[in-house]
């Protein structure tokens, strides 16, 4: 997997009609700088607003996943979101001048092939996974529904579907890594049974939809006056059903292609979790409702995380090593704190500390004993904390950042040679007139050795 950011290196426009809505829309990729996300904005209404791929804006799941906010909705996301999430894209903006992305051919291969004609862009900044820490499960036991994602340093994910039907069966479908998407799983296209393309053709629910859109299953005998009726309902010529059971002779893609595309939705529904994944994911029986009910399980997880240790894992790039953390801060020996940063965004920064025994101050600080000062934990928590504030600046170089107050301080493990500290700040107000306040927290093997609320300034040096 990616270690870090992506986005797209010139914007693209892909044109056609919305599946639901029948409605034309051009839809523009535009790429975006580091942590701005995935976002969706139609610029046919007034004051062109934005909805973030984010779970808590899904307002409708009736035959696709619908988000909204401020007026802003767009219809069937899941198709365009698996395919940022298959090729690892983080930050795009996603112009429409209508309500529902062009269905194309039911699969996300042409969104695929155009970001790809177009090239991804890599970008300064590493990706804010979110890691699954233990087993989250989702299961509807009425319709035989369950969804599971497990620990895993990757993504992979397996999907079963099963509907009683003697045309599809049982079939399953898996990928091991998330890079096979854009080979594997990307032009699998949407399906339905015959009977459910009758009930929305005759309710008017598939405006846009014909049969080079979509996969459609005929698991009865169906008689030629049938036929007939339905090459009228579509407005082409003639309409067949091959012997296996799929409408209009159409070819499948492969012999699994339609647990292949329940695949495609997982990844697409669950990109609305709002940050890449690592997990094994298992899906039983999936579709779009419990698709989303599991993906706001996963986001409240996500959340609580975030009062957890920050998952660290030494073999990553850092955001800054050493020696860039201290071109921002003025520190020098023996008050250099900080090894490296491992995370940051806009309110939040991850610093490491790797304690040695050489480091000066044990030869004074219980030499038959040696701890880890709290004074200089803090110190190390307060440099990591100066990276935050002072990435609010343009020019850093020529700023100091001043402690105010440090209040609520505890200690509550003792820290020793050989251990790695993991420094986290966050915000917990809005910087104003260059005074920034943060909650620091600093764990060692995932428990908190120490906290504290700490506030600074930030004043320009003199004569710069």
């Amino acid at each position: 997997m990616n270690s870090k950011q992506q986005t797209i290196k010139q914007k693209v426009t892909i044109s056609g009609v919305g599946l639901h809505t029948g409605a034309s829309c051009n839809m523009t990729f535009v790429p975006q700088d580091v942590n701005f996300g995935i976002k969706f904005q139609r610029i046919d209404l007034p004051d062109q607003p934005i909805v973030e791929a984010d779970v808590d804006y899904v307002v409708d799941l009736s035959r696709g996943t619908t988000i909204e906010k401020n007026g802003a909705r767009v219809n069937t996301v899941e198709h365009t979101l698996a395919a940022l999430s298959g090729l690892e894209i983080d930050n795009i903006l996603i112009q429409l001048d209508g309500p529902e992305p062009p269905i194309m051919d039911g699969s996300s291969k042409v969104y695929v092939d155009e970001l790809l004609k177009v090239g991804l862009q890599e970008q300064n900044s590493l990706r804010n996974y979110f890691v699954v820490p233990e087993n989250i499960r989702y299961i509807d036991e009425a319709r035989g529904v369950e969804i599971a994602a497990m620990p895993l340093d990757n993504y992979r994910l397996t999907v079963m579907v099963d509907y009683n039907s003697p045309v599809l069966g049982s079939q399953h479908a898996s990928i091991s890594d998330i890079k096979q998407f854009a080979k594997e799983i990307a032009a699998c296209r949407t399906f339905c049974f015959l009977h459910e393309l009758e009930m929305l053709k005759a309710a008017n629910l598939i405006k846009g939809g014909d049969l080079n859109n979509a996969i459609v299953i005929v698991d009865r005998v169906i008689k030629d006056d049938e036929l007939e009726s339905l090459a009228k309902l579509f407005n082409i010529p003639k309409v067949e059903v091959k012997k296996e059971g799929i409408l209009n002779n159409l070819e499948l893609r492969f012999n699994n292609e339609p647990a292949r595309h329940k695949l495609l939705d997982v990844i697409g529904d669950l990109t609305l979790v709002g940050r890449p994944l690592k997990a094994q994911i298992l899906a039983a029986r999936p579709g779009h409702a419990a698709n989303i009910a599991f993906a706001r399980k996963l986001k409240k997880a996500m959340l609580e995380s975030k009062k957890m240790a920050p998952y660290y894992n030494p073999t990553l790039p850092p955001v800054y090593d050493v020696k860039q953390v201290y071109k921002i801060l003025p520190h020098s020996y023996p008050f250099k704190m900080l090894d490296k940063i491992i995370h940051l965004e806009e309110s939040l920064v991850v610093g490491v500390k790797n304690v040695t025994i050489n480091e000066p101050f044990f030869m004074g600080h219980f030499n038959d004993n040696p701890v880890f000062p709290g004074v200089f934990q803090i110190e190390g928590m307060a440099q990591t904390g100066g990276i935050l504030a002072l990435e609010t600046v343009d020019d850093p170089e020529n700023y100091w950042a001043y402690f105010l107050a440090i209040e609520n301080c505890r200690f509550k493990k003792m820290v020793v040679p050989g251990d790695t500290l993991i420094y986290k700040c966050e915000l917990v107000a809005p910087i104003k007139r260059g005074i920034i306040k943060m909650q620091g927290h600093a764990y060692v093997n995932g428990q908190l050795t120490c906290e504290a609320t700490m506030t600074a300034s930030i004043v320009r040096k003199p004569g710069v």
